[in-house]
């Protein structure tokens, strides 16, 4: 029990644009941030949402497209 507490890997609370990130790695949340200059809160949450699944960045900008827009 105690082993599987020192594996869990705390994620830290960033934020962009009142979008929690920190479960993303580094790359990730430099790029979003980057990207949240041109987009909507709706449009960065969908992309997380995507990226948590799984997706890279340009299939989440693509899947937030074509559900919020921008």
């Amino acid at each position: 029990m105690l082993k599987s507490l020192r594996v869990m890997k705390k994620t830290k609370m960033i934020k962009v644009k009142g979008v929690n990130v920190g479960s993303l790695n580094k790359r990730q949340q430099g790029a979003l941030k980057r990207h949240s200059k041109h987009h909507t809160v709706k449009h960065i949450k969908s992309m997380v949402k995507a990226m948590m699944k799984g997706s890279t960045f340009g299939q989440s900008h693509k899947i937030a497209m074509k559900n919020v827009g921008k």
